[in-house]
């Protein structure tokens, strides 16, 4: 639970030529519900007929033929001076009638909005990428709005930004559709969220053009969703699916998408796992650096999650090792491995750490994230560990902890308790490593427990900087994870237990208390409200049940029971 590097962007969070609010994107945005009738009222979605139907401010736009998402062309615009490169177009749209918006987008700074909604205007936005990413958001028009204009825009002084199959989906509002309708492209990053006895939830990325998804169980089609998830029913316990997914619209359908293998819980075993729905993390310090010593016996009852910190990393790439530190005072590992299980036996899930401020676990190849997956279960099932904590502070490659992780699932089974504990700087966007990673492992995650410390000032999910050490801070960047593609039962929030559990962002635990409030009820926010609640969020975390004690145990007793009492 090491330092993070302070990120600072400020006049980012309102454009004031556009009036429009920047937010996040949301990924699980979802097409109407009359998508049987509901078309792209774009024109020249594609930008294969140059700039017609679209204006661009000062002359800084252009068609380019590459880089493109779809087609031969997409849009290049180059802001300069005091221009941000706006390109607009206006668009016939019904009254009373809801649109989903997306663009496919690259470069610098990029974002897509709608203004003159007669409700309330959008906007979504991305940092700088190299490659494509797709923008998406909605809106619903008011009882008087027959047209509705669409905005790409970048950012001052930065470099140009490319945008391609630009799409606003839903009633036809008199102008008609997009000239050229194409097959939309194979949706992507199929992934299995929350699993019952009975039930498997599938989400995956939207898709421009597509009106509707067929999804596919072991090769046949089993519904049509109009949005970008759906939930399998009807199966089996403890049974592995494989699932695909294809994209549809008027001029026909996708190629299907890789195929995902998910598994049903087993019957008997509850739905719930080893830890309740409304959790408590907890760290729980193998050394001694001045806070109140503590076996694994003594830690809080209040903490339903006790990741021991930390492993030790081997000469051998990606493997870890444990060795339990005489200082702790137990008499033998013997004792050790005891005190765990009666932990479990209460209850508990006890996980393994690793990384921390100066540890380091390096997993960049198929044999690190092999040695990884099997050193952690092999210490998984010496010491009676439910999981593993990725707690790693020198950076990380997505693809190889991915590997790792989904090695280690296969091994441990499906009541492996994952968590993880990025700094604040690791989750501004989901083109992080570490975010990556999150939503690469969804199907398996627990919970990120984010630390809110050690981190300076941020941007939260509407774009404007947030001080640490405040209830804003802690929901508008939650916010950033809950809109980014976690689950609320994913995300917890990460804070000190005392002033000497941090360098820095220490609050007092009535501010967390607030901050969950605000969160799951609406209540108790401060000036960052979101625009919805999310009764589901798993809870909170702390660094560190031994810095509790030394406070005389003021975190684990007021926030235990506020989170354990969450609807």
């Amino acid at each position: 639970m090491g330092t993070a590097t302070a990120l600072i962007l400020t006049g980012l969070a309102t454009d004031a030529r556009s009036a429009a609010p920047v937010s996040k994107a949301n990924t699980n945005t979802t097409a109407s519900a009359s998508a049987s009738a509901d078309i792209n009222v774009v024109k020249n979605a594609g930008f294969e007929a140059g700039l017609a139907h679209w204006t661009c401010a000062g002359g800084s736009g252009a068609t380019a033929t590459s880089p493109v998402h779809g087609g031969a062309t997409a849009l290049k615009a180059t802001p300069s001076g005091q221009q941000n490169a706006e390109c607009t177009q206006t668009v016939a749209v019904q009254p009373n009638s809801t649109y989903a918006m997306s663009a496919w987008v690259q470069g610098g700074y990029a974002y897509l909005g709608a203004r003159g909604t007669g409700t309330t205007d959008v906007s979504t936005w991305t940092p700088d990428s190299g490659t494509w990413k797709q923008l998406t958001t909605s809106f619903t028009t008011g009882p008087s709005t027959t047209s509705v204009t669409v905005y790409l825009h970048g950012w001052y002084a930065q470099p140009a930004y490319f945008a391609d199959d630009v799409s606003v989906f839903g009633p036809d509002g008199g102008g008609g559709g997009d000239d050229d309708p194409e097959i939309p492209a194979t949706p992507t990053n199929l992934t299995a969220g929350s699993t019952t006895t009975t039930s498997i939830d599938l989400s995956w990325t939207p898709v421009a053009h597509a009106t509707a998804y067929h999804l596919y169980q072991d090769g046949t089609r089993v519904l049509t969703a109009t949005g970008a998830s759906a939930t399998a029913t009807g199966l089996a316990a403890d049974t592995s699916y494989a699932f695909q997914v294809s994209a549809v619209n008027a001029a026909g359908e996708s190629a299907k998408s890789a195929p995902l293998t998910a598994r049903t819980r087993p019957s008997g075993g509850g739905d719930g796992g080893p830890v309740p729905k409304h959790a408590v993390t907890g760290y729980w310090h193998n050394f001694d650096n001045g806070a109140t010593i503590q076996k694994i016996r003594d830690v809080q009852d209040a903490y339903d999650i006790i990741a021991v910190s930390f492993a030790d990393s081997t000469a051998t790439p990606g493997e870890i090792t444990f060795n339990l530190d005489p200082a702790i005072g137990y008499g033998s590992v013997a004792d050790f491995k005891s005190d765990i299980q009666a932990k479990r036996n209460a209850g508990k899930a006890v996980i393994i750490s690793v990384g921390g401020e100066r540890g380091n676990v390096t997993i960049n190849s198929d044999a690190s994230a092999t040695a990884f997956a099997t050193s952690t279960h092999a210490l998984m099932r010496e010491y009676g560990f439910d999981g593993v904590d990725i707690d790693l502070e020198h950076g990380i490659n997505s693809t190889y902890l991915t590997k790792a992780l989904r090695q280690l699932s296969n091994l441990a089974g499906p009541d492996l308790v994952l968590t993880m504990a990025p700094q604040t700087l690791d989750m501004q966007s989901t083109s992080t490593e570490y975010f990556k990673t999150a939503l690469n492992v969804k199907d398996i995650l627990t919970v990120v427990n984010m630390q809110y410390y050690n981190s300076g000032s941020m941007l939260g999910c509407d774009g404007k900087v947030y001080s640490q050490g405040s209830v804003d801070f802690l929901t508008a960047l939650a916010c950033i994870q809950l809109e980014g593609g976690l689950d609320a039962s994913q995300v917890g929030l990460g804070t000190p237990a005392s002033t000497r559990g941090a360098g820095s962002g220490y609050v007092d635990p009535s501010v967390v208390t607030a901050a969950l409030d605000c969160l799951t009820k609406g209540t108790r926010c401060g000036t960052f409200k979101p625009s919805r609640t999310y009764p589901d969020l798993r809870g909170a975390m702390t660094w560190s049940t031994n810095w509790d004690a030394t406070a005389g145990n003021a975190w684990s007793r007021t926030v235990g029971p506020h989170v354990h009492n969450l609807p």
